[in-house]
Parts: C-alpha cells; structure tokens; sequence
C-alpha cells in the first residue's frame, strides 16, 4: 500500500501492553527515509506480525509466560488497527505466526511452551477457537539452549497442506499434514546437532526453501517437493566471513529471498550484519558473496519493502534503511535511520 509516494509498514516490538507496542510507519522508496505514523496499545510484546493477503487484518503473537494470539482490523484507508480480540495459545513465548494459503487459518509457534497451534479464522479475520495444537518433546546437545523443544517458527507451503515446523530445540524441521484444522505428523528433517533451526524462506519459484540455523550461523539449502511433502538437503553454508572469529553472541536470525529470486539475506547478531548470498539459477545454491553493518546492534528481524531493506536492531532501538543494488544485491546505507524502542518485527501493509 502506498500513500504519496510511501511505503507503509508495522512494526512489533518488546514493550508493555499500556504502551504503543505495534507501531504504523512509513517509507520514502526514493531516499529511505521512514517516519512512524501511529501506534497500537492493548497487547503486550507482539514479537511476530503477519498480515493476510487482502491487506485487511494483521495478526500479531504477545510474547509472554501464558501466550495469546491478537487479531486486529486493518483500516482500509488509515491502515489504524482495531482490536478483534484474541485466543490463548497455551504455550509460552509464542514468537511466530503465519496465515495459510486460503487465509482460513492461522499458526503460531510457541518457544517455551514446545507447541504449535491451529486457530480457524472467521470471514471477518477473526479467531476461532483453537482446532488443534501439536507438543514437542525431546532435546539436543547445547544444554543451554537445546534443554527441551522450542519450536521456532511455523510456515504452510505454497499447498497449504503440509505444515513446517523449526524446532531450534530439537535439531528438526517437523513437517504436518492440515486436514480441516488438524494435524498430523508427516515426516521429520534432521539438522546437524547443534544447528538451532529458526526461519524458512521459500524461494519464488517454490523449487528451494532456505532455513537461518540460528545456532551455528549457517544456511541449509533444501530441494522442496511439495507434492510429497518433503525437503532434501541440498547444502549448508556459512552465514558469518571465513575469516570471523564468532562468539557465543553471534546467533543467525532472520532470513528472507529477494523477490527477484537472485539474493538471498540472512541477519547476524553478535557480528550485526547482514549477510548477501547469490542463489543459482539451476541449482539453487548459495555464494557468500558479502556482509553489510546494519548501523545497530542485534538485527534480530529485517524487510525488504519498497525496494528497500529495513533492519530492526533490537538492542539499540533504531530501525535503518538500504538501498539494494539491482544487479549485485549490495547493500547501500541510506543514512537514515528510525527511533523505536525495542523493534524486533518489521512486516509491510
């Protein structure tokens, strides 16, 4: 959505439900310079937004010890959120929330509490009551983050009839079949031990899904067959430089493909960059081809909007703004940069 020549987005963040904790922002295409327009209260840490394919609801996780889900109604003018209530995911730390493909659902993925939801949607974008939810159970070998399941993110694939679920806790991508809001276990990916799953990104032309390994900073290339419901690993690659000497900050975070299909851009906390791969044509695979300084720490959430990319830097509340070079996919500041406390999701109208 575009209004005089800007670009509008949300921004989620860690603040308390009697602050402004979703906030509406605008973009200029042209310099990168962004404003915030408004803000929402009466939701506390909405660390994960998705908004549905009409532009007409956002949905929005509350972080918190006993999670809940919000549905808001998007002004068709202003883009003002209203509240349309919300549904108790019974999971805690819920971190991520995705819409399916036919908008009659959504997922959400809860960190602490090992499960992952189901939630019908009514035609107003409203939440149903929960029509089914799946528990993890199980380990891996970094006891100070594989101690139990935590499911990280939740995405449908482009059929909307298979489920992915990261469990940075478990080393796995478990894959659901959906069947009128419930689900079943279809099949589970293994990661090396230690890799800590975290996001997917699906490539455009849905043939190859790439997956930010939160723990070891690396890349997993997969062939995706969707038909079957499966992901063939393809490659792994490192999302820091061979020369880096990384630390127990640095963490891969988020992960997202240009909608080109040529680049592909993962965050780096700890290092605070943002890493450009090219993604080859035929094959899919990937060439670390540079790393840009997102200007803050702890990009923990970026958006390519408005042929822009906007990095939220959780821990030093700004968001800052690139420009991106067609041909190579470079990165170039802007200079600009936006103050918003805690800003830990950037999703666009």
């Amino acid at each position: 959505m575009e209004r005089l020549n800007e670009v509008l987005f949300y921004v989620g963040t860690y603040n308390p439900e009697g602050e402004e904790a979703i906030l509406l922002c605008s973009l200029s295409p042209s310099s990168g310079e962004m404003k915030i327009l408004e803000g929402t209260k009466g939701i506390e840490n909405p660390s994960f937004l998705a908004v549905n394919s009409t532009g007409s609801v956002l949905y929005a996780v509350s972080e918190k010890d006993e999670g809940e889900v919000y549905a808001f109604a998007i002004d068709p003018v202003t883009k003002a959120l209203s509240p349309l209530g919300s549904r108790p995911t019974e999971g805690g730390a819920p971190c991520y929330v995705s819409i399916s493909p036919k908008q009659d659902y959504i997922f959400v993925s809860n960190y602490s509490g090992g499960n992952a939801n189901v939630f019908p949607v009514n035609e107003d974008g409203s939440l149903q009551v929960m029509s089914d939810q799946v528990k993890h159970v199980g380990s891996g070998i970094r006891e100070d983050r594989q101690e139990a399941p935590h499911p990280h993110s939740v995405i449908p694939d482009g059929s909307g009839k298979h489920i992915l679920v990261c469990d940075l806790g478990l080393d796995q991508i478990l894959i659901y079949r959906l069947e009128e809001g419930k689900l079943s276990k279809h099949r589970e990916i293994n990661l090396p031990p230690g890799s800590g799953p975290r996001h997917l990104a699906v490539h455009p032309s849905g043939q190859w899904i790439y997956l930010a390994n939160e723990l070891n900073c690396t890349v997993t290339v997969f062939a995706n067959d969707e038909q079957n419901g499966n992901l063939s690993i393809l490659q792994h690659v490192s999302t820091l430089p061979e020369q880096y000497n990384a630390g127990s900050d640095d963490t891969a975070s988020d992960i997202h493909v240009s909608p080109c299909g040529k680049f592909l851009y993962v965050s780096n906390r700890g290092q605070d960059s943002i890493a450009l791969f090219h993604i080859e044509g035929s094959t899919g695979h990937l060439e670390a081809v540079d790393w840009q300084v997102t200007g803050g720490r702890t990009p923990r959430n970026f958006a390519i909007i408005g042929g822009k990319l906007l990095a939220a830097n959780q821990n030093s509340d700004i968001i800052t703004s690139f420009s991106i070079d067609s041909d190579s996919g470079r990165l170039i500041p802007t200079g600009n940069e936006l103050k918003i406390k805690t800003p830990v999701c950037i999703q666009a109208v």
